[in-house]
């Protein structure tokens, strides 16, 4: 088996799996009842309960997990993971390779051999809540052709009768002198500006279900590091019936620190849920 490892070091997410349980048994007692989601890619330690949230409001009657992940400009083409299976703490997921195949055709994907969290910190939250599943690994690139791949992801499903959930990725505005990104200064008034004004504008736009306002937001605003991924669960769930999505948690890593004041650099972190 052509097995798919991890790249990011121990810190990102828990590799104990017992540690990975305990971690996740605060939202497990969400009522699972969608089949679209949108979750933050930081480290657990940041956002790892905003995720879960995420993943956990998604439908268990399922035969296999899409995690959408990003990081690509709107030049990029998709990507896949095309290994036969993706490892995790808590064991292996297997790649859905009948349904990777028809979406690779369909939207003229590229193996994804590039280390990256979006997809990888997710994984081991869809092997815990979706023990007996499989996965597709995909990454889309912030452009309007995202929208429409994930309306080809619907209909790929629905050639195989394959009941999946869609899982998108993306973490929101990266602020400070670590990201080169800081025009209302420092301290907290710049936090407070991120989470009112440049985030609370990208929440709106996912929940208008407007993909241009999306794509606008995160150019303009630098407000989401993975906007192709979004546009990819908008598109899924709009095809699928499922409507818009809400916002149904958000924070910040600053929130995770210590201190009165916020430190010099932070991020916006959303879930999202379609229904």
């Amino acid at each position: 088996m052509n097995l798919r490892g991890s790249c990011l070091a121990a810190g990102w997410y828990y590799r104990n799996p017992d540690e990975i349980k305990r971690f996740l048994s605060d939202v497990s007692g969400i009522q699972p009842a969608v089949r679209t989601a949108i979750a933050p890619h930081a480290g657990w330690f940041y956002s790892g309960k905003i995720a879960a949230r995420a993943v956990a409001s998604l439908d268990r009657d399922i035969d296999t997990v899409v995690i959408i992940g990003g990081h690509l400009p709107g030049t990029g083409q998709p990507m896949f993971a095309l290994e036969d299976a993706v490892d995790s703490p808590l064991g292996y997921m297997e790649i859905d390779a009948e349904l990777r195949e028809i979406m690779f055709g369909k939207i003229n994907g590229e193996e994804d051999r590039f280390p990256d969290n979006t997809v990888e910190v997710l994984v081991p939250m869809a092997r815990f809540y979706f023990p007996g599943a499989k996965l597709l690994w995909m990454r889309f690139p912030a452009a309007p052709s995202s929208f429409d791949a994930g309306k080809t992801l619907a209909a790929a499903a629905g050639e195989l009768g394959r009941r999946i959930a869609v899982l998108a990725s993306t973490d929101l505005t990266h602020y400070g002198q670590n990201f080169g990104f800081t025009p209302k200064g420092s301290g907290l008034n710049a936090l407070r500006w991120m989470r009112e004004v440049n985030d609370r504008g990208f929440i709106e736009a996912v929940e208008s279900g407007d993909p241009s306002a999306v794509l606008e937001r995160a150019k303009t605003d630098h407000s989401s590091c993975s906007a192709g991924a979004v546009l990819g669960a908008m598109g899924f769930a709009a095809a699928a019936g499922a409507g818009y999505a809400r916002c149904v948690e958000y924070g910040t890593s600053a929130d995770a620190e210590d201190g009165e004041e916020p430190p010099a650099s932070f991020v916006g972190y959303a879930s999202f849920v379609f229904s």
